[in-house]
């Protein structure tokens, strides 16, 4: 008999922002740490039971934390239901079954180190720029809040937040993120991919990445507050959350400015000194580079890039 897990936290609601895309606010069975009990930017892991295949039996996945330490009513977590799984025993196919009250299971300690604590010192004065993909928000939802909630008048400027999608209807937390823009300076940026099915959209268009493209460059550059040919290791850490593409197409397209990503298999296939700070970080569940430093051409390549 397959072995099943032991549940220790609720569903307290869901909030479905679209029929795949939905906020889990999830209440755990005992009383969350005094204090700061996370660090925005890790994760927790939630798993469930297969009931309707018992023989399946239990399934676990690591989902980043969305709302800030501070919150103390729910835990929350931005997720997509996956269309199109590699696994027989998805973890979102059994979680979009859920209703309010309903139990999981969730660890009860946060663990990552994509955070700004792991990766730059707390008085460090660069620009922090923010590149999501879907859900990849979420670790900046947590960052960004989590300084709100410390004082509501923090200046959040020091922040770009870019964040891309298919359609409007899964840019998510939009209203919140426009409303700290406005009231707090966030560097916001929404972007779509798929404008011409949604003609009633009036921001950025393309995917997130594609901010960092060579003709965009300077424009986004204005988007942060710096001048043209200014975003370097010397102005701004970057930070990424989302799909590989994104995150391998946005440290290609940075590799020009200075940028080192902090992967050590990376660093040393480009040749890069163990001085040299890393300023591009990202969350990663597999051991493989996101890079295909293995094969020589593909290496040759980067390299070039590199020297500009």
């Amino acid at each position: 008999m397959a072995s099943t897990l032991e549940y220790n936290a609720t569903l307290k609601a869901r909030e479905d922002l679209s029929d795949y895309l939905a906020v889990f606010k999830v209440i755990p069975d005992t009383p969350l740490p005094e204090g700061r009990w996370f660090v925005p930017g890790q994760y927790l892991t939630l798993g469930l039971n297969n009931e309707d295949k018992p023989e399946l039996g239990k399934v676990r996945r690591a989902m980043s934390i969305a709302s800030p330490p501070q919150q103390r009513e729910t835990i929350d977590f931005y997720i997509r239901y996956v269309n199109r799984p590699e696994s027989n025993n998805p973890l979102t196919h059994l979680l979009w079954k859920m209703k309010p009250g309903d139990r999981i299971n969730m660890t009860t300690r946060a663990v990552g180190k994509f955070t700004l604590d792991d990766t730059v010192s707390e008085d460090d004065p660069r620009l922090k720029v923010f590149v999501a993909a879907g859900t990849g928000l979420a670790p900046f939802t947590s960052i960004v809040e989590a300084d709100i909630a410390a004082d509501p008048k923090a200046r959040l400027d020091k922040y770009v937040l870019m964040h891309g999608a298919s359609y409007p209807n899964e840019i998510g937390y939009k209203a919140r993120l426009d409303q700290l823009a406005a009231d707090n300076g966030l560097r916001y940026m929404p972007t779509i991919s798929r404008p011409k099915e949604a003609p009633e959209w009036r921001e950025h268009t393309g995917r997130v990445e594609d901010f960092f493209k060579a003709e965009r460059l300077a424009d986004t550059e204005k988007l942060m507050g710096l001048e043209p040919g200014q975003l370097s290791p010397e102005t701004a850490v970057i930070y990424i959350c989302g799909l590989t593409g994104t995150i391998a197409m946005t440290i290609e397209r940075l590799l020009h400015r200075g940028f080192v990503p902090f992967h050590r298999r990376i660093r040393r296939a480009l040749g890069v000194a163990d001085e040299v700070e890393s300023t591009i970080h990202y969350e990663q569940y597999d051991s493989e580079p996101v890079l295909k430093v293995k094969d020589p051409d593909e290496l040759a390549r980067l390299k070039a890039l590199m020297s500009g």
